[in-house]
């Protein structure tokens, strides 16, 4: 793309940060790169609307707002590079400093697990407990981001990751209901704070686009309904042998497996690709996959190639099965009895980084003001707060746990010694406990005195990697001309692109005019089709980690001007700000039905791999193998459960 196509898109704008020499890291620790003078270069003057960048400030200082930040976020620069070294066996920087700081519980992770594994802690052991949380970001939550926007003197709020109390509250079990319940969700509220007619009220519906690259032309194709007809798939650029097709799967009721019983066509199912099934037993056309596939990226951590059809059949409703005449299990009625509320409407505008906040302002009620989740939207962490020496409860961020050992034998040791490194030095705190709340992957490094059968187990991991960008533009007029407010981009760049959720709570307002400001909120799951599911993300982690803030502001840029600009949407005039949250190992991922054998459960290698071992607990969305946050929950309790076994032994 030449330099007069990028000045067209905006990219000659200095609306957001973007990176230095291809990537360089410009987050080190917890002291942020000088606002000049890095490698000779002078920072664009838009910088400034980032409160602490350049200046050097860390989590003690009242100014340190790491929400604000745009740009590369997620596994920022700054956050991995201490935990890859350790996985490459590189030595600590420096000598190991002996903080002299002891703790009844160390917490290596700062996700919603090792907040919940803290709040349980001190709930068990009491409020005079002392607790320490690490955590790589320069933000706690984890997942659970909070990306914030200014226009004028107006704030707008964005998720960049876990984004709903998903699929509802009835989904969840009894530890975890309780447990955002007690720290003061109140479920009931979002049915009010959730404009469930504002799109529709204007006309928008979900549309799909279709690139140019993949069928030939750019299209943006709106009225598609639960069965697409033939009038919806005459507008696309499908050729007539594919629409016909597709009408097929959907209308059809054929067999496609016949002489099988129905336990066999399921474990039939379970150990074939949606795209094979499609290709070889039904017999589309090859043009019919592309249609399908970028549909489910996000959920499925991969297209139609990794998808069983056991799930794209039970899972996400897909087309083709309506002849093999398979009764629903119990566990599929269980399912849809328990998912019985409306989708998505159990949103903060942060998503869950308000449960990450709520749970922060139980244990150190000054660092997040407020009393109710209605004023905990607009309310902004005090984060010099959260590490405060005379404090019972700890968090420390920019601080990347890399050695967990007992002090002794394990059976026997009375601590833990957990060593971290913060701002290029490597400091050792001492713990009576310890609950491992990263990534499961990462366990066999930082703590290698495990069993080498558990070791391997949490090796055998497997995370999707995900992006959630969010871009705020200046008005939605073109999204109201051409009547969409969801669209699914099958195979571009970005998978789908939405207008944000419609929520208000307390003082903070959605903008329910399209001339106001608005969120837009894109997703893209980096996928290397033809290759097995684990080894698909393997390649999309490398690809996100080499990927530049403006290569991603580019393709953004060209990807909205492409499917809005029928409706007037001008990328170089109209986007505001962008904030790409990145996450390498994003999706917490199960069993491969496709890959892996039919383990028992106690064979399963999460169940293996999150077993206690000595006074060292796992807490993570990992250890259940599903990236949801009550699982996260529920794990921080088994976690926690664990530790006051020993206690009592």
């Amino acid at each position: 793309m030449g330099d007069s196509s990028k000045k067209d898109l905006g990219m000659d704008r200095c609306i957001t940060r973007r990176d230095f020499l291809n990537g360089a890291a410009l987050a080190i620790g917890a002291t942020l790169v000088p606002a000049q003078g890095l490698f000779g270069q002078d920072v664009p003057t838009s910088w400034a609307q980032e409160p602490f960048l350049g200046k050097g400030i860390t989590q003690n200082d009242p100014r340190y707002y790491p929400p604000a930040l745009t740009g590369m976020r997620g596994s920022h620069p700054g956050s991995f590079e201490q935990a890859h070294a350790r996985r490459d066996g590189k030595p600590f920087p420096g000598a190991e400093i002996n903080t002299g700081e002891s703790y009844d519980l160390v917490v290596v992770g700062g996700g919603i697990s090792g907040l919940a594994a803290a709040y349980y802690f001190r709930k068990a052991h009491g409020q005079k407990a002392r607790i320490l949380v690490l955590d790589n970001h320069d933000d706690f939550g984890g997942h659970a981001k909070r990306n914030e926007f200014s226009h004028g003197d107006r704030l707008f709020i964005g998720y960049g990751g876990t984004e709903q109390i998903y699929p509802g509250p009835s989904a969840y079990g009894p530890d975890a209901i309780a447990l955002i319940q007690e720290i003061g969700v109140n479920t009931d509220r979002f049915y009010t704070a959730f404009d469930r007619n504002l799109y529709k009220s204007l006309g928008l519906e979900q549309a799909l686009f279709f690139d140019k690259e993949t069928f030939g032309d750019d299209r943006l194709v709106t009225g598609e309904g639960t069965v697409p007809s033939a009038d919806f798939l005459a507008k696309t650029p499908l050729s007539d042998g594919v629409r016909q097709d597709i009408i097929r799967l959907y209308t059809e009721k054929k067999d496609y497996l016949p002489g099988l019983s129905a336990v066999e066509k399921r474990k039939r199912l379970d150990r074939m690709s949606y795209q094979d099934y499609l290709l070889n037993i039904v017999k589309v056309q090859p043009g019919v996959i592309p249609y399908f596939s970028g549909r489910f990226h996000r959920l499925a951590a991969g297209g139609a190639d990794v998808l069983p059809c056991s799930s794209a059949r039970t899972h996400y409703g897909l087309p083709g099965f309506a002849g093999l005449e398979i009764p629903e299990s119990a566990e599929e009625l269980q399912d849809e009895h328990r998912f019985r509320e409306p989708p998505d409407i159990f949103h903060f505008p942060d998503g869950n980084a308000s449960i990450a906040r709520l749970l922060v302002r139980a244990m150190i009620p000054d660092a997040v003001p407020g009393t109710t989740m209605e004023d905990l939207v607009t309310s902004r962490a005090d984060y010099s707060r959260l590490d405060k020496t005379n404090a019972t409860v700890r968090i420390r961020l920019n601080s990347t746990g890399v050695y967990v050992r007992h002090a002794g034998e394990p059976g026997s040791a009375r601590h833990v010694d957990v060593t971290y490194v913060s701002m290029g030095k490597a400091y050792r705190v001492q713990g009576a406990y310890c609950i491992l709340a990263g990534y499961n992957m990462m366990i066999p490094y930082i703590c290698p005195e495990m069993p080498e059968a558990q070791r391997k187990a949490l090796a055998e991991g497997d995370k999707g990697p995900l992006v959630y960008t969010n871009v705020l533009i200046s008005n939605w007029r073109s999204w109201q001309k051409l009547g969409v407010q969801h669209i699914l981009a099958l195979n571009s760049y970005h998978t789908e692109a939405k207008l944000d959720f419609p929520v208000s709570l307390g003082d903070y307002h959605f903008p329910k005019s399209p001339d106001e400001p608005i969120v837009l909120h894109l997703e893209k799951t980096p996928l290397q089709p033809g290759l097995p599911r684990r080894d698909q993300h393997r390649a999309g982690r490398y690809q996100l980690l080499t990927t530049t803030f403006e290569t991603f502001e580019l393709k953004i840029r060209d990807q909205l001007g492409r499917m809005l600009s029928p409706g007037g949407f001008d990328p170089a005039r109209d986007i505001e700000a962008i904030t790409v949250n990145r996450w390498p190992h994003g999706v917490a991922q199960g069993r491969d039905p496709l890959t892996d054998p039919e383990w028992t459960e106690e064979e399963y290698p999460w169940v293996i791999g999150r077993k206690r071992f000595g006074r060292i607990a796992i807490a993570n969305s990992d250890a259940g193998a599903r990236a949801l946050t009550q699982v996260a929950i529920d794990q921080a309790v088994r976690a926690v459960r664990e530790l006051s076994a020993v206690e009592s032994s």
